[in-house]
């Protein structure tokens, strides 16, 4: 019974240090040097813009500030480090509410001045949940337009409707996805007769799916490094801030600085609770089976090698093969 209760403690206690490292996540991605970043490379509207342009001028924080820069030298402002729309969330009667990790409002521009956008950036570690994650970004589009009734614009006045953008940060997709960005968004497409319209007034949502992987893959480098880099559980706060300053020109604020190493302490909290629970796990039932049962934890809560989680735990070198063979049986 003592050791149920032991068990169910440690359990309550990875729970909540996931919840911390989730929400540490979603606080590193809510940073303007980092959104500018993904929205340099996932956004079409601010290609030909730098990314300090991009999170000093065109990212809104507080919806009061969010009211201002609408001519071009008003945009050039003091803006704060950090999305104020962190977990918010769309209510109604009818569909209940959906959080999102990271919502935000920014402006782009375009031939004819500037335009205003809908941003929502979700960090997702489990990318097969039970459904098509793509469903669940395009759904995220949807209530993003759907939810402006009111407030962006009434009645017959859908012209003023704002394009909205979800983009999905996956640290954990499957191999056959690793390293890819995907858009997807709606497309004109001549059935009968070439009738041609005006592409803003029919390309008002994409979902973005970035699938981080490894960094031996031929198409690691750009915006999937710099996330792998950011979100890694392995690099030291040293070893990020030196890659984000010197390859991609992030400058490490005080405010980014302390949010990165926050999440490297989480991480090795997050592992240090996986290993113990795994070898709480196997107590009485063998030092063997309380080993292998803490191998196996750490490799489906990290989703490393056998290898990787044998080093974590420190199992002594003449002990390997004899774990890798129960893993195999």
């Amino acid at each position: 019974m003592q050791q149920e209760e032991n068990y169910l403690a440690q359990s309550i206690s990875q729970v909540d240090a996931d919840a911390r490292y989730d929400e540490g996540v979603k606080r590193l991605l809510a940073n303007k040097s980092i959104l500018a970043v993904i929205m340099k490379e996932c956004v079409p509207e601010y290609r030909g813009c730098t990314v300090r342009e991009i999170a000093e001028k065109y990212i809104e924080g507080e919806p009061q500030i969010g009211a201002v820069g609408v001519d071009a030298d008003e945009t050039n402002r003091s803006v704060s480090a950090t999305i104020h729309g962190t977990n918010t969330e769309d209510v109604t009667l009818t569909e209940g509410t959906i959080r999102y990790d990271v919502r935000f409002y920014a402006t782009a521009p375009s031939e004819d001045g500037l335009i205003g956008l809908i941003l929502n950036v979700e960090a997702q570690n489990r990318y097969n949940a039970g459904y098509p994650l793509l469903k669940r970004a395009i759904y995220y589009c949807s209530r993003m337009i759907s939810a402006q009734y009111g407030t962006e614009f009434t009645k017959g006045e859908y012209g003023k409707i704002k394009k909205v953008y979800s983009i999905w940060v996956c640290m954990n997709p499957p191999k056959n996805r690793r390293n890819t960005i995907t858009q997807y968004s709606i497309q004109e497409k001549h059935i009968i007769g070439e009738a041609v319209e005006q592409i803003r007034n029919y390309d008002l949502m994409s979902a973005v799916m970035i699938c981080l992987g490894d960094e031996d893959d031929k198409n690691y480098g750009g915006l999937l490094k710099f996330l792998e880099v950011l979100l890694s559980e392995e690099k030291s706060p040293e070893t990020k801030k030196e890659i984000l300053e010197t390859e991609f020109d992030v400058p490490m604020t005080q405010t980014l600085e302390s949010e990165v190493r926050r999440m490297c302490n989480l991480s090795q909290g997050v592992k240090e609770r996986a290993m113990e629970q795994g070898v709480a796990k196997g107590i009485g039932i063998g030092e063997d089976k309380a080993t292998l049962n803490a191998i196996r934890n750490v490799m489906n809560s990290f989703k490393v090698s056998a290898d990787v989680a044998m080093d974590a735990l420190h199992i002594p070198t003449e002990n390997r093969a004899k774990y890798r063979a129960m893993l195999q049986s």
